[in-house]
């Protein structure tokens, strides 16, 4: 069994559900913040996904402005280009393309934004030197990636749930990334990044939130890995839902600009 998570229609339209919930909106604004883009800037957003934050970015860059979003799915580009932008945006371009093989030419770009994708990447440095390679002199880079490990996810069958998201941690190439990025990018290049933590939390179960939309995908990717069924799945996610107000969901992003160095 593949530990790929396929980015078919239904995956796609449950990842796009999950990023209109007010924690990932949360999200894209402290992502604008930390960018601090200016008028007339070009970016590049690597796995741009159902681009939500590449139409949020060509408004930041304005109409002198624009944003190259890059996705291997097809499905997913196709959900991007649906987008509607805001008025005096910047123009989008949607791409096919992926972290290791951006189709963009050298120093061409002010800016390089990947959420959530490097964690699902085999070579972290050949992507970081991709985003050098396209990136001007003195233009940055800013990476987005979750450390699992600091999920924490209310359960009355604690033992169940451990189960359940190590079998989900399998998604990912390597769910600790953002502990390891700093050295990364300076052996890539980068100067010392700036690092910020963005804490994902939800207090009560709401089917509006991140923390549903993620149950979602764990429910559709666990079955068949390490021994769970998908009635061991089903429980689990019957459990966590039954908390109702009681429920509890906590998660920790870690966000990190750093400039090209030459």
């Amino acid at each position: 069994m593949s530990n790929a998570m396929g980015f078919d229609e239904a995956t796609s339209r449950r990842i796009e559900a999950a990023y209109t919930s007010p924690e990932l909106i949360a999200q894209r604004r402290a992502t604008l913040d930390l960018l601090a883009l200016q008028p007339g800037e070009v970016v590049l957003d690597v796995g741009s996904g159902p681009g939500f934050l590449a139409a949020e970015m060509a408004a930041a860059v304005g109409p002198t402005g624009r944003v190259l979003a890059v996705d291997p799915s097809d499905t997913m580009r196709a959900l991007a280009q649906s987008r509607e932008l805001p008025p005096n945006a910047g123009a989008v371009e949607h791409l096919a393309g992926d972290a290791t093989e951006l189709p963009a030419p050298d120093a061409s770009v002010d800016v390089v934004v990947s959420t959530q994708v490097l964690e699902y990447v085999a070579d972290v440095p050949a992507a970081l030197a991709e985003a050098r390679r396209v990136l001007r002199p003195g233009g940055r880079v800013h990476v987005l990636d979750t450390d699992w490990d600091s999920l924490v996810w209310r359960s009355n069958d604690p033992e169940r749930a451990r189960r359940v998201l190590t079998a989900w941690d399998a998604h990912l190439v390597d769910p600790f990334l953002p502990r390891r990025l700093p050295q990364l990018l300076r052996a890539a290049g980068f100067a010392e990044p700036e690092v910020r933590v963005l804490p994902l939390v939800r207090a009560g179960w709401d089917e509006h939130s991140f923390a549903a939309g993620l149950l979602g995908l764990v429910e559709a990717f666990v079955p068949g890995r390490d021994g769970l069924t998908a009635d061991d799945v089903a429980a689990w996610a019957a459990d966590v839902r039954g908390l109702g107000p009681d429920a509890f969901f906590s998660l920790n992003r870690y966000l990190f600009l750093a400039t090209r160095q030459d």
